[in-house]
């Protein structure tokens, strides 16, 4: 009875799968990379087998041919040759497989002996942090991490030598070379495109991994060109964009939408007066939207907790280039903090580190403070930033909306120019405050509150 608990209470392992990889290795040379694109020398249980293993990537990573020869005498310099029982070892390894056809299948069983091992052991740290006095949010988030990084295999090298960044730089280097030589106009993007030539030519477009900051005043068109960003990333870059609403409902961005697709005024998608010929557009826009790479989520309540986890979903069911957020100041953590400050620091940071988890671009609007009301120049500034300046700091690009028109004509306190701003297309300027990798700078759209969207500047209304 005791020996049968014992028995149970083994890791989860096989060791004969383990050998048979090893052996495979040893006899054949082409079987080595194969194995190594499936498993680590942590995957291995037995500790004799994980030291070879060690032993073999080395010689990878030094360009030489893995054998018994090459085997022993990396072992021998590194004085363990003796812990894994002498070069008779690699010879009995080398002479136990037949044949090393099944190498991959074998590697696979290693993989997933030491997928339940790590369960075991998560599971075992779970339970441990839920004894314990963390907080609720932070014991879920940190059990959700840990076990979809099992379940998506993934190896934690945050520390890398230089030989290894500068070549995969130099790989993306020869990429943007290759679009730049092959382009048959100006445009010059090595990120997702914006949609917008002129401000790809300052950002060339947006980068994965970066936290993109669209801020603005209310009604000045945060979210309508973080709508624009999202439907024309979907639409001609063919990116998968996740779309989290806190203001609009699910309903009311698809309206939105509609009527940026098909150019019908978005009054009267509301009201309903709508011509046959506006039908058809509306019909073949939907046609459109409906293959479009778009999801929408428009839970009120999102927390940042919240939204990692349905990102990750997102990006394993479907994938997820784009992440966009609308807006920060709606959000909270679900949890008492000592000021508002401090929680939108908070909600700001977890952006960043959402964009670089997913390797995904995070696009997130932002409030801007009332003191802009107070200035002769109502242009926004840095400073403007809401509640907390770590959003200017972990933002890699910040861009605000300014339309001087929606002042100028506020100013003259008409109900008829009130009126006329909100019908007639006029000048937005897209000011580049921040760009970690790239020049600050204004370009010129056209914002046409009749679509609430913003065109390039030589948009003709049809």
């Amino acid at each position: 009875m005791a020996e049968g608990i014992r028995q149970l209470r083994t890791p989860p392992n096989d060791t004969e799968a383990e050998r048979a990889v090893l052996g495979s290795m040893l006899i054949d040379p082409e079987t080595v990379s194969d194995v190594m694109e499936v498993i680590t020398s942590e995957d291995f249980y037995n500790e004799k087998h994980k030291i070879v293993f060690r032993a073999m990537e080395r010689l990878v990573e030094k360009a030489d041919p893995v054998d018994v020869v090459t085997l022993s005498d990396v072992l021998r310099k590194e004085a363990v040759i003796e812990k894994i029982g002498g070069e008779v070892f690699l010879v009995q390894l080398a002479q136990g497989v037949p044949t090393s056809a099944h190498c991959v299948e074998y590697a696979k069983l290693v993989r997933e002996k030491a997928v339940l091992r790590n369960l075991i052991n998560t599971g075992s740290k779970i339970v441990e942090n839920a004894y314990g006095l963390e907080e609720v949010e932070k014991i879920l988030d940190q059990a959700e991490r840990s076990i979809l990084k099992i379940g998506e295999r993934t190896i934690d090298r945050s520390f890398r030598p230089i030989k290894a960044i500068i070549g995969k730089a130099f790989e993306n280097l020869v990429d943007i070379k290759v679009k730049h030589d092959n382009r048959q106009d100006n445009k010059y993007v090595s990120g997702v495109s914006t949609g917008y030539d002129a401000l790809d030519m300052l950002t060339t477009g947006f980068h994965h991994t970066d936290l993109v900051i669209v801020a603005a005043r209310p009604s000045m068109g945060k979210s309508a060109l973080a709508l624009n960003f999202a439907y024309n990333m979907a639409q001609q870059t063919d990116q998968m964009v996740g779309i989290f609403s806190l203001e609009m409902s699910a309903e009311q961005i698809a309206l939105r939408l509609l009527s940026m697709a098909s150019r019908v005024p978005f009054s009267k998608l509301r009201k309903g007066n709508i011509t046959n010929d506006e039908w058809d557009k509306l019909t073949n826009a939907a046609s459109r939207l409906t293959d479009t790479n778009l999801i929408i989520d428009d839970d009120s309540m999102l927390e940042p907790r919240t939204l990692r986890t349905k990102a990750r979903r997102i990006k394993k069911e479907y994938g997820l280039d784009i992440v966009v957020v609308d807006y920060l100041q709606l959000m909270n953590c679900g949890k008492e903090r000592e000021n508002r400050q401090q929680e939108i620091s908070e909600i700001s940071r977890s952006m960043k580190l959402l964009g670089k988890e997913l390797d995904v671009v995070v696009i997130a609007a932002s409030q801007l403070s009332r003191s802009i009301e107070q200035r002769e120049d109502k242009r926004p500034r840095l400073s403007d930033l809401r509640e907390s300046g770590a959003i200017e700091q972990d933002a890699d690009t910040v861009l605000f909306i300014h339309r001087e028109a929606y002042y100028k004509r506020k100013k003259d306190g008409s109900d008829e120019n009130e009126v006329q701003i909100m019908n007639e297309p006029h000048e937005a300027e897209i000011i580049i405050g921040k760009q970690r990798n790239g020049p600050i700078g204004t370009v010129r759209l056209t914002f046409d509150p009749n679509y609430v969207s913003f065109y390039p500047v030589d948009y003709a209304r049809y």
